[in-house]
């Protein structure tokens, strides 16, 4: 699908997101086997959320989805412990998610028949060995392509026990799926992160009864039973990345979008656009199950270039992108360091990225870790391609609305990958047909 986008006069309205997809995950896995009936609102239309969902039905979970007047997705998860699973008879598809694919190792680590699971040409690219790594050290039986470092996955689980484990490269993924594990391993299992990263996965298990401590970098957890909870998923900050950046380099812009989740772990886009000059507030602020949601209005700015570095880019890793666009408008030269994990994404992010941001007359240069872009020109009109990802195909829209001319996104529909409404919001926001 070709999509085109047009520059416009202005972009005002009001958002309500998507569901945020790293709660959805997590929050249709730990109630399918926990104990007990939950409810989850406002759950992720995203492919891969529903991914998550489809190989746990395979796996013999009981779960219901009705679809709310709103267009999000109500399921009912009747979860009956981990020990009801059963062997699927054929291979799990993940689809396009690293995320689905990486958790649910963790979980069949421990199941004790064979599980294989595979995904599309993207995710099967997407490196696993630093899953397999650990989960072997527990006792798992672990075996992927090119050896053993990619997907498809062959999962015998069985009995773990408890490791304690220095993660070499910060992933929530990887330390998720080590926790997970380690509710059905033989004693204490300690992970412990270069840097901190999201932590959804501990907020949600205290919610349903884990014993799992936290002590600066290291996460620690004890085996144990989950008993479900309710859940009303709060909006994708990283959805609510592309209006922000839209709403700042737009001269003529106001856009809020409701209920988003700030968890501090998943805040580094605000603390980036901050620092680069946008006018970014926070309201309405209160907790929802356990997590940090606010209503945020992003307004025109006059942006300044910034560093992105260090520990800040675990936190708005998956915003990069945007970002990136962000950078191509602000005045002078912003640098992204630190950032290699962008190149084992759904796209390699840098590269792509930079690729499209000549297109679009902008001076980039392309590092082993990064980007520098020199920014401060009007962007122009391209045809540009979004590489199959879903980031790139949104960023690449936001850039559009200030380009002179047209701007022309080929393989436009990836954003349904965790973002169905994009191009209808879109649309709406500039006013655009």
């Amino acid at each position: 699908m070709r999509e085109t986008v047009r520059p416009c006069a202005r972009l005002e309205g009001d958002l309500s997101l998507p569901g945020d997809k790293s709660i959805s995950h997590r929050a249709a896995l730990f109630n399918a086997i926990a104990h007990g009936q939950a409810t989850i609102t406002h759950f992720s239309t995203g492919a891969d959320c529903l991914s998550t969902v489809a190989c746990l039905r395979a796996l013999g979970a009981s779960i219901e989805s009705t679809s709310a007047e709103d267009g999000s997705l109500r399921l009912v998860v009747h979860g009956r412990g981990a020990d009801a699973l059963r062997e699927a008879e054929s291979i799990l598809d993940a689809g396009n998610s690293g995320t689905s694919t990486r958790l649910l190792s963790g979980l069949l680590a421990s199941r004790p028949f064979l599980s294989i699971i595979t995904g599309d040409s993207s995710l099967r690219s997407r490196p696993m060995g630093r899953v397999i790594q650990p989960l072997r050290q527990m006792g798992a039986q672990i075996w992927g392509r090119r050896g053993d470092t990619q997907a498809p996955l062959a999962i015998r689980g069985g009995s773990l026990k408890g490791i304690r484990y220095r993660m070499p490269v910060a992933s929530a993924q990887v330390k998720s799926a080590i926790l997970i594990a380690g509710l059905f391993a033989e004693g204490e299992t300690e992970v412990e992160e270069p840097v901190s990263t999201r932590d959804h996965t501990e907020r949600m298990f205290r919610a349903m009864g884990a014993d799992v401590r936290t002590d600066g970098s290291r996460v620690t957890i004890r085996p144990g039973k989950l008993h479900a909870v309710d859940v009303d998923v709060p909006g994708d900050i990283s959805a609510a990345a592309f209006w922000l950046v839209a709403a700042a380099i737009h001269p003529d812009a106001r856009i809020r979008v409701r209920n988003v989740v700030v968890n501090p772990s998943r805040t580094g886009v605000l603390d980036v656009l901050r620092a680069m000059g946008a006018r970014i507030r926070q309201e309405n602020q209160r907790e929802v199950g356990g997590e940090p949601v606010a209503d945020i209005v992003a307004e025109s700015s006059q942006l300044q270039a910034t560093e992105i570095t260090g520990d800040l880019v675990p936190r708005a890793i998956d915003e990069i992108p945007i970002l990136a666009i962000a950078a191509a408008v602000a005045r002078g030269t912003t640098t992204i360091r630190n950032a290699e994990e962008l190149r084992v994404k759904e796209s390699d992010r840098i590269r792509s990225m930079a690729q499209e941001l000549d297109r679009m007359g902008v001076q980039v240069e392309e590092l082993p870790d990064g980007m520098v872009i020199h920014g401060g020109a009007r962007l122009r009109g391209a045809a540009c391609q979004s590489h199959g990802d879903h980031r790139l195909a949104m960023s690449l829209a936001v850039a559009g609305l200030v380009a002179q001319d047209e701007t022309t996104i080929d393989d436009a529909e990836a954003a349904s990958i965790s973002y169905t409404s994009f191009w209808q919001d879109l649309r709406r926001l500039a006013s655009l047909p």
